[in-house]
């Protein structure tokens, strides 16, 4: 299933989503043109560059996993689903669902767990080449206990973690009551990529 927002409210929320996703990925393109500018051209370095590139992907990748869960755009083999009567394949589509919910909240805890010490007991932690941009200082008198970060506290860029997962949580929840109303059948999309197969083979002919 494609997921198609009807309210206001969740077209302004998939924009966002949307606009997130290609930010990330075009801040990821210009740093790193950026960084081989420098350094072939140059012959310099900007030392922050590869760890940014690098909290940009896992904020792509995780938020993405969600963005993608939320359109129906992953793939995977539906043989037997298409095979059985249309109330199996709810049946299957909802243990799917409890499956993937069963994982994701384990992921959620543990994302959680890692990420919460960086703000309590371990908030002075930072990253390693990131400079702490001034707008940010008015987190050091509650976190920091009034100290000067010099780089970007580490429980920033990890924040991901928990994010990522609670929302992922929240769409398989989604993708679950889809299902149970009976708007969807399956979490997968395979049958839409060989319907495209298949399309593309009918034009070559």
């Amino acid at each position: 299933m494609t997921y198609q927002p009807t309210s206001a409210l969740g077209r302004i929320v998939n924009d966002i989503e949307e606009t997130l996703i290609a930010l990330l990925l075009g801040l990821m393109t210009i740093i790193t043109f950026a960084n081989v500018i420098a350094r072939y051209v140059f012959n310099s370095n900007l030392l922050w560059a590869l760890e940014t590139t690098v909290f940009l992907f896992a904020w792509l990748v995780l938020l993405g996993a969600a963005y993608i869960v939320k359109i129906g755009g992953q793939l995977g083999v539906d043989v037997v689903i298409r095979a059985v009567s249309p109330g199996a394949r709810k049946v299957l589509g909802l243990l799917s669902v409890a499956v993937c919910i069963a994982f994701t909240a384990l992921l959620l805890k543990g994302a959680w767990d890692y990420w919460a010490p960086f703000v309590g007991s371990q908030a002075w932690y930072e990253v390693n080449d990131i400079r702490m941009p001034d707008w940010l200082r008015f987190i050091e008198p509650v976190l920091n206990e009034g100290e000067a970060y010099e780089k970007l506290p580490r429980f920033i860029p990890y924040a991901v973690l928990p994010i990522s997962m609670a929302l992922l949580l929240f769409r398989f929840l989604q993708q679950g009551w889809f299902i149970l109303t009976d708007r969807s059948d399956s979490l997968i999309a395979s049958h839409e990529a060989e319907e495209m197969v298949a399309d593309a083979a009918r034009r070559e002919s």
